[in-house]
């Protein structure tokens, strides 16, 4: 939630600096998911600033000067703000397929997995899809940026074979350059045999 604050505030801190005197408007620093926040610094057009630094601290200016905020909390800010969080986009999210060995086949688990990823970016009305795709080390270097790549390709046709744009996704291929559990060289890894898929 820490852009739908951020949004917020920078409206409402515009607003003020330009406001007819009758206008009154509110700032409130929102939280990220994980309870953190940065901070806001209010500048008042007839001089003075005032910095929110705490989760849900608020201000409330009218006729550019600031006054006592009222209490504010999670429920009050999605009341206050619905516009500004219902019109942001979807967070990016990540996901991982893994492969059978030597191959651009997917595992069981990752079959499965493939349907969670497709309904994660059908929801998006606009998407941008990263496809990424790795191999164990296990082969010749040139042998696995060639099979990284037949996995992302892999990935990209059935995401468009289910109606997702084709010139939506990117992919490329990193062969055996960065495994998630680094290994010798010619060691069998499954947990490196995988393509990212990054959503945003």
């Amino acid at each position: 939630m820490m852009r739908a604050g951020a949004i917020a505030a920078v409206a409402a801190v515009l607003g003020a600096c330009a406001a007819p005197p009758n206008t009154r408007e509110i700032v409130v620093l929102v939280p990220d998911q994980g309870g953190t926040t940065g901070a806001v610094v209010i500048t008042n057009p007839r001089g003075g600033t005032s910095v929110l630094e705490k989760p849900y601290a608020a201000a409330l200016l009218e006729k550019g000067e600031r006054v006592d905020p009222p209490a504010v909390g999670r429920e009050a800010v999605t009341k206050l703000f619905s516009h500004a969080i219902a019109a942001q986009p979807l967070r990016p999210i990540s996901f991982q397929l893994y492969f059978l060995g030597d191959s651009d086949e997917y595992t069981p688990e990752s079959k499965d997995a493939f349907e969670k990823v497709f309904t994660e970016i059908a929801r998006r009305k606009v998407a941008e899809i990263a496809v990424i795709g790795h191999t164990d080390r296990v082969g010749a270097l040139e042998y696995n940026d060639t099979l990284s790549l037949r996995r992302a390709e892999r990935v990209r046709k059935d995401f468009v074979d289910r109606g997702i744009p084709g010139n939506a996704i990117n992919i490329a291929g990193r062969g055996e350059r960065e495994p998630v559990v680094p290994t010798a060289d010619e060691v069998n890894e499954a947990r490196n045999r995988r393509v990212e898929i990054n959503v945003r």
